[in-house]
């Protein structure tokens, strides 16, 4: 009689639930639009353990019946412990202990916190068929649609990117492709590790996110987002890992992490709508790709966003902007940052440039935006090349500002690089040039105040400014320093 009322509490606070025999409860969290379509994609039907039935506020994965071997899938027992602490009133916490859980796709709900343990990792398949059908929901992880979502606990979520390697190459990894319904292409056909779709007020603390196939962290259409103290670790030869890919999403902050990628560490993109309000502070990055890059997807405006206290090691560029569609990019900040950036192998874009600002339109039909109002302050940089700037006849940077900045310009490996300005995507693409220390077309009402550039002995070229009148308009310089160091350090 008493576990008779106790369900029919669960149906009153759970509508979408259903009783199937006796205690097997099957859960379709009421909110949730995709819960009913995503439903395990290996394993059968679990007999929920009856002291769970009066209990469910906190739902340990091995209740219901996950092994955590590594070996057997947990996708049946992870999903449905996620269901039920789900659909108990205000949520509850999914208990990861330690151990290996391997899973196709998971499906996170509202009010949730998944808690991955210290010494627990969940292991992502390698196999397409555990993933949806389209290619745009391939993750490990998914929230979509949903909302007070948390994946917590210090522990570790594994895309597997090794399985995923035809070809280790020491310039850059040769992967699979997933490429069977022609809905994506080349390189963007693999799983991404952790993606939340449509979703709001979600957190990321206290994760080690590791070895991604492909982008590691998507965050699509979203608003209030935290990611904070997660460490990202991707293959520095695999193609296309990004660290942290935010998409038309609005008021985020991501603080206190580490990430050490092959491709693009943090990137704010547009396709769908607009991006503002986005807070980056004291973070660790190196990346064969950008540490911060803007685009290349930029259909829409961004507005509103501010990176702090950065570290920036061994980068093949440090802060660029590649606008190449009809958004415009506004009011960013850049301080108190220190990089290193250095020459890697040109099938991975970038030349070494601390900084890199581009517009011009991504083909022949394509109308750019602008770039403007962006503040560069108390930067020092050590690297292989010189800071680009470089707009387009349709679109003039305007309103930049470089205030107490230091630029050291070294060659670390002591050989000579054939130089270029690198324009990809689209543009000009790569255009034979020498170096300089601030190389400026297509811009106007640039300010360099208080700005120091330093030349090591073993660096072939040593011009500071380099631009065409006719391109440029209203240059501000203001206590600007160039000079050699005799023993090639700063001074």
């Amino acid at each position: 009689m008493g576990r008779t009322i106790v369900l029919l509490l669960l149906i009153a606070l759970c509508p979408g639930i259903g009783l199937v025999r006796s205690a097997r409860i099957e859960c379709l969290v009421a909110g949730d639009a995709t819960a009913a379509r995503d439903r395990p994609a290996r394993g059968s039907e679990l007999e929920m353990p009856g002291h769970l039935v009066e209990s469910r506020r906190n739902c340990n994965v091995v209740d219901y019946g996950a092994k955590g071997n590594g070996e057997d899938f947990d996708t049946a027992a992870m999903q449905e412990a996620i269901d039920d602490c789900a659909c108990w009133g205000g949520g509850g916490r999914v208990h990861v202990p330690p151990g290996n859980y391997l899973t196709a796709t998971l499906f996170l709900r509202s009010n949730i916190e998944l808690y991955v343990e210290r010494g627990a990792t969940i292991y992502g398949s390698p196999a397409q068929s555990d993933y949806p059908a389209s290619s745009s929901r391939w993750y490990v992880l998914l929230a979509e649609g949903v909302h007070n979502v948390q994946i917590t606990g210090g522990g570790t979520v594994d895309g597997q990117a090794d399985k995923f390697v035809v070809r280790e190459d020491p310039k850059k990894n040769v992967m699979v492709s997933w490429n069977t319904t022609g809905d994506c292409a080349g390189d963007e056909c693999r799983p991404r590790l952790i993606g939340f779709l449509d979703s709001t007020n979600f957190q990321l603390r206290d994760l080690y996110l590791h070895q991604p196939a492909y982008w590691c962290l998507h965050i699509v259409r979203c608003n209030e987002v935290l990611v904070e103290n997660v460490t990202i670790y991707g293959d520095f030869n695999t193609p296309n890992n990004d660290g942290i890919d935010i998409e038309d999403t609005n008021n985020t902050r991501i603080v206190g992490c580490h990430i050490d990628t092959g491709d693009d560490a943090i990137c704010p993109k547009t396709y769908a709508g607009p991006l503002y309000n986005l807070t980056v502070t004291d973070c660790w990055i190196r990346t064969k790709s950008s540490a911060v890059k803007f685009g290349s997807a930029t259909f829409h405006d961004f507005h509103g966003l501010r990176f702090e206290r950065l570290t920036i090691k061994d980068s093949h560029r440090g802060l660029a902007f590649q606008l190449r569609d009809g958004g415009s990019i506004s009011d960013v900040v850049f301080a108190n940052i220190e990089m290193s950036t250095r020459y890697y192998h040109p099938s991975w874009w970038g030349r070494a440039e601390p900084i890199y600002m581009t517009a011009c339109p991504r083909d022949s039909e394509t109308v750019v935006g602008s770039i403007s109002d962006v503040h560069f302050i108390n930067i020092s940089s050590t690297s292989e090349n010189g800071v680009f700037i470089s707009g387009s006849a349709g679109s003039i940077l305007t309103g930049v500002v470089f205030q107490n900045v230091s630029l050291n310009f070294t060659n670390a490996d002591g050989v000579d690089t054939e130089t270029f300005h690198d324009y990809r995507p689209g543009c000009r693409g790569l255009v034979p040039h020498a170096s300089s220390g601030l190389f400026m077309e297509y811009a106007s009402n640039l300010t360099f105040r208080d700005v120091t550039l330093r030349w090591a002995p073993n660096v072939k070229w040593d011009t500071p400014f380099e631009f065409t009148p006719k391109t440029v308009g209203r240059l501000n310089i203001l206590n600007v320093l160039s000079d050699t160091d005799s023993h090639g350090l700063p001074v």
